[in-house]
């Protein structure tokens, strides 16, 4: 590298290490900010708390289900009303808040270290924290031993009449779909799986969970990784497993492109993707950051495509019942 491209080099970083500290002088100028969010109300001053202390801003939140969040976040800029800083919501919805032009692009070193998939080309929002599908068991009936190593393995005639499935999950079902070698192959293999083994079709994640405890299902292939971990450490009889790569739905942040506190919003938008990913795993949510310790450390992880959600979403919601529900 000759002396002039050092001196470009030194020169661009000393911008950056300036912006940043600038930034957060001027954040706490600001020293207030609004979120817009899904975060149950209990989890959230596990997450904010800590930011609020460290630099002197207040974070107000609004929460809501998904689709209020979304429509409010839509009128309010239709309406030039800018009220909110940080959106923080499931991805597709994110997707649509970009497709929208309500969010601002944002490249920075925080997206460095986040798993394969967590930020769009556009960079209008990135994913936070990860709901992750595993397979779980009850381990009265069944041996850790014998689980099953991958997909295929499924379609061994051993689990006939033991496997069970949340009816719903199409996004995870299209992502499976992918796995086993897209279009017409990967459905071919859950067309085999419902017609050697058969499965127990259940509406509910939560459901699901209790009949594997119970052992009216032995097995589970889609139930959030939480779920079955919070039942064993009270001494219930599941425990849960990963057929890699595990499948991922996330939740996404990002910044108002007309952000009222734009500082101390870029501020938390690093902060939940840096230092707030502890109090994510915290919240038994698996992190997107990969540096973070994680429940699933190891397991490879695909995130479901949040574009397809939001535009195939019937479409797959349709094949899952042709392919499997109805097969039943």
């Amino acid at each position: 590298m000759n002396k002039f491209a050092i001196v470009a080099v030194l020169i661009v970083g000393a911008i950056v290490a300036s912006s940043a500290q600038d930034r957060v002088a001027a954040a706490k100028k600001e020293g207030t900010l609004t979120v817009y969010t899904t975060i149950a109300e209990k989890d959230w001053p596990t997450l904010v708390k800590p930011f609020e202390s460290k630099y002197g801003i207040k974070v107000t939140v609004w929460r809501a289900g998904t689709s209020n969040v979304l429509q409010r976040a839509v009128q309010e800029t239709a309406a030039k009303k800018y009220d909110v800083d940080v959106i923080h919501i499931g991805s597709p919805e994110m997707e649509a808040l970009a497709r929208e032009q309500v969010l601002l692009p944002i490249t920075s070193p925080a997206q460095n270290d986040l798993q394969p998939g967590s930020v769009p080309a556009h960079h209008q929002w990135a994913a936070t924290l990860l709901s992750v599908w595993v397979q779980a068991y009850n381990t009265k009936l069944i041996k850790r031993e014998e689980l099953p190593k991958t997909y295929t393995d499924l379609l061994n005639p051993r689990w006939k009449g033991k496997l069970g499935l949340e009816g719903k999950d199409e996004d995870w079902f299209a992502s499976v779909v992918d796995v086993m070698g897209g279009g017409e192959t990967g459905l071919k293999f859950f067309r085999d799986l419902a017609s050697t083994n058969g499965l127990s079709i259940r509406e509910g994640h939560t459901l699901l969970n209790n009949m594997v405890i119970s052992g009216e299902v032995p097995l589970a292939l889609n139930i959030y990784n939480y779920m079955p971990e919070q039942a064993r450490k009270k001494g219930a009889p599941i425990d849960w497993f990963a057929l890699e790569p595990a499948v991922a739905r996330s939740n996404g942040v990002g910044v108002a492109r007309h952000a009222p506190h734009p500082n101390a919003a870029r501020l938390f938008y690093d902060y939940l993707l840096e230092e707030g990913q502890q109090y994510f795993v915290n919240m038994d949510y698996v992190p997107s950051n990969t540096k973070v310790a994680s429940p699933l450390k190891g397991i490879r992880i695909v995130q479901t495509n949040p574009a397809r959600a939001l535009d195939e979403s019937s479409k797959w919601l349709a094949l899952f019942q042709q392919t499997v529900v109805r097969r039943r």
